[in-house]
């Protein structure tokens, strides 16, 4: 009775134990089973894609066999590709699933629509889906938004250079034909002649403002600047706008520091009294022509027997003093439309005006680069009927070197240049010296 009870006890023991044994086994493989969940993890990507794909500049994105994301860069979010754990271009989905489908690598370029900006802009991508292993497609997107900006003002400079410089080489060539018919009449010739100097003097211009602007682009004018002094720089617009001033009968009036003069037709006029105080950091050529770009055109869009005032102060700005120089003029002025424009190349307000004078529309351009570079800005209030004042906001050369290299156009402005727009009243109405005088008999 003993034996039988200790046998099936022992029967009862193996049992259990084997029973035991095969629940350890379908446990262990229970948990090395693969799971829904774990398919999207960052485990399931071959070693070393991780660390890839952080590096890349592109953003990444890696998609399963269920189209569900497993691995998305930063980017790849703040471009707006993946929401919700899924891919959120319907293009590039489709893309990835013929990939995984056949294998082929597959490229295309796509303009997607910029979200949270309300205003409808495009964001330019390359796209290109690849497999990566087996089950995964990796998904690698390229903004060239950026690049298709500079490429479009690329051609349009291209193009607007193609047609300024058409214009006067057409002329040449056409008063070179009439002076030739007009062989045997001395004064038609001399009236060709005449013509042919002042299409070849705006084809001069037109050159030489191209090498300036070309300059001002690519060179830092701070690598070799010094403490410029304003009266200079003011006494040098004034005698390069002397002669156009003095011909329309144009009054140019001067304040500097406070200290202002009766001028005359064509005169500096109030050029005294603590002038040498005055000093720009920076380079004095670009300085002096974008100085004598505004006085210029100034004069230019004048009418006759006005006034064109020239002012610069100190003023107090955070990281330092700066220094305006304010150009104002009672010409036609500038609408709210063109405000926004007038800085651009070869933008003109009133292109038969400018054609007149000779005007190339790349001086104001040449204007901002200057101040741009310079850690400074330019801005402008106009008045349709009323005139314009031209600001230039330039770091003080005491105040430059007080702040050191490291702060370089930190202070005020000290924007690109390109944000330049329209000044509020009260900063261009504090010029006490120079009031808008009525137009001159």
């Amino acid at each position: 009775m003993n034996a039988a009870v200790a046998a099936a006890a022992a029967i009862a023991g193996v049992c259990t134990g084997v029973i035991a044994m095969l629940a350890f086994r379908w446990s262990e493989r229970d948990q090395k089973r693969p799971t829904r969940s774990s398919l999207h993890t960052d485990a399931v990507l071959p070693p070393g894609v991780d660390t890839v794909l952080s590096v890349l500049r592109s953003s990444a994105v890696v998609l399963d066999e269920a189209d569900s994301v497993v691995k998305a860069s930063s980017a790849a979010y703040a471009l707006g590709l993946v929401r919700g754990g899924k891919l959120a271009v319907e293009p590039m989905l489709k893309m990835a699933r013929d990939t995984r489908r056949d294998g082929e690598i597959r490229q295309v370029e796509l303009d997607l629509p910029r979200r949270g900006t309300g205003r409808g802009e495009a964001l330019a991508v390359s796209a290109r889906v690849a497999p990566l292993g087996s089950r995964l497609v990796l998904l690698l997107v390229e903004d060239l938004t950026e690049a298709r900006r500079i490429e479009a003002v690329r051609r349009d400079f291209v193009a607007n250079v193609s047609h300024e410089l058409k214009t006067p080489v057409g002329a040449l060539s056409l008063l070179s034909e009439a002076v030739m018919d007009a062989s045997e009449d001395p004064e038609a010739v001399e009236r060709f002649a005449g013509r042919m100097q002042i299409e070849a003097t705006r084809l001069t211009n037109l050159v030489q403002e191209l090498i300036d602007l070309s300059r001002v682009q690519n060179d830092d004018p701070l690598e070799d600047a010094e403490p410029v002094r304003v009266d200079e720089l003011v006494a040098e617009a004034i005698d390069r706008s002397r002669h156009q001033a003095s011909h329309k009968q144009i009054t140019l009036a001067a304040s500097i520091g406070g200290a202002a003069a009766p001028a005359t037709e064509g005169d500096s006029g109030g050029r005294e009294g603590g002038t040498a105080e005055l000093q720009i950091w920076g380079n004095r050529g670009q300085l002096a022509a974008a100085l004598g770009n505004l006085v210029e055109n100034a004069v230019n869009y004048s009418p006759a027997r006005t006034r064109v005032g020239i002012a610069a102060r100190r003023v107090s700005a955070q990281g330092g003093d700066m220094i305006e120089v304010a150009v104002t003029d009672q010409g036609i002025g500038i609408s709210d439309k063109d405000k926004e424009r007038i800085f651009e190349r070869f933008y003109r307000v009133d292109p038969a005006r400018s054609r007149a004078t000779g005007g190339t529309g790349l001086g104001l351009a040449i204007v901002k680069h200057v101040a741009a570079s310079h850690g400074g800005e330019v801005t402008v209030w106009s008045s349709e009927g009323q005139g314009s004042t031209f600001t230039l906001r330039l770091p003080e050369a005491a105040a430059h070197r007080d702040r050191g290299p490291g702060d370089r156009g930190s202070g005020h402005g000290g924007g690109s240049g390109a944000d330049a727009g329209t000044a509020p009243a009260d900063e261009t109405t504090t010029y006490e010296p120079i009031p808008a005088p009525e137009v001159l008999p």
